[in-house]
């Protein structure tokens, strides 16, 4: 793909991200009014839809102001961080045979870290807002993700053993016998957990707990720079949804219809648990939500490496066995 293809790739990508993100606001807080029994947005458009263009429009004329006291240029720069590194994060992931921006041999390393990379977004926020409230989720955040990181490359460790590659058009062609949610089902779960702590969904959103710190990191923010936030956490979602396809559920492996298609019904339906999840789970508490990562998903995550390693040496199974 030539330099001029590959911007203009870029650019269509950036916009369906960016629509798929707004639309699929409208399908959670329609998804979350049916679980909690009421109606949800039904104003502005057929069912509402228009909602979040409508909420768009808002926060692109609305007040945003640097608090007293705060430092002004990383207080701009944190939302910028929240979304960038997410939407750099797609480049490596294939919808279909070729239908990728960036068919990295490091595709599934680039993509943790672009995730892990949003962490700075809210440490750098929160130091910057001059807030105690928001210097607490910030805390909150890194020491989450500090927890949760410690597991999540580990989970996919026994894919990453099993395809023989860290390519993820690579990994999918390894699935044409068999998707490796059957033979790596505790990996996946362990994946999805972490997922939706890179997410900073619920049950792990308490960086941004409104009970006990007001929004946390985002006490502060308002206008576009909020709008950055929460653009950076719907990506991420479709992200994490995206890659738990491609390494567990086949990638664009299917019958009948065209890859692509495929694809996104698959990473749809993930992300459509992701909001499932939100309805009707509680939050932990803090120690609870770190002692978990610690006591009992890092040691799971390492057992599953050490059996997978030890199956794939005494059978010779798997792309790497060679």
């Amino acid at each position: 793909m030539n330099t001029g293809l590959t911007i203009l790739f870029s650019l269509a990508l950036i916009m369906a991200l960016l629509v798929a993100a707004g639309v699929f606001t409208w399908v959670e807080r329609r998804g979350l009014g049916f679980f909690q029994e009421r109606l949800g947005p039904n104003r502005v458009g057929p069912f509402g839809f228009l909602q979040w263009v409508a909420d768009t429009v808002k926060l692109l004329t609305k007040e945003d102001e640097v608090p007293p006291g705060g430092d002004a240029v990383t207080f701009r720069l944190a939302p910028a961080l929240a979304a960038i590194p997410v939407l750099a994060g797609f480049a490596v992931v294939a919808a279909g045979p070729g239908l990728t921006l960036s068919a990295l041999d490091m595709g599934v390393i680039f993509a943790l870290a672009m995730l892990a990379l949003t962490v700075y977004a809210m440490v750098l926020g929160a130091w910057a807002s001059h807030n105690r409230y928001a210097l607490l989720g910030g805390l909150r955040a890194a020491a989450q993700m500090l927890s949760y990181e410690a597991f999540f490359g580990l989970s996919l460790m026994g894919v990453v053993m099993l395809a023989g590659s860290l390519n993820l058009g690579e990994i999918v062609a390894a699935q044409q016998g068999v998707w490796f949610v059957v033979t790596q089902p505790l990996g996946c779960i362990l994946f999805l957990l972490a997922g939706i702590a890179a997410a900073h969904r619920l049950p792990f959103d308490l960086q941004e707990s409104e009970q006990d710190l007001v929004a946390g990191f985002m006490t502060e923010y308002s206008g576009m720079s909020f709008a950055l936030f929460f653009l950076g956490e719907y990506l991420a979602i479709i992200l994490v949804s995206a890659l738990a396809v491609t390494l567990f559920f086949g990638g664009w492996l299917g019958p009948i219809l065209p890859g692509p298609i495929w694809f996104g019904i698959k990473v749809g339906l993930l992300a459509l648990a992701f909001i499932w999840i939100r309805a009707i789970l509680p939050r932990p508490r803090y120690d609870q939500l770190v002692g978990f990562a610690w006591k009992w998903a890092l040691p799971l995550a390492l057992v599953n490496l050490l059996l997978t390693g030890a199956i794939v040496a005494l059978t010779g199974v798997g792309g790497g066995a060679a």
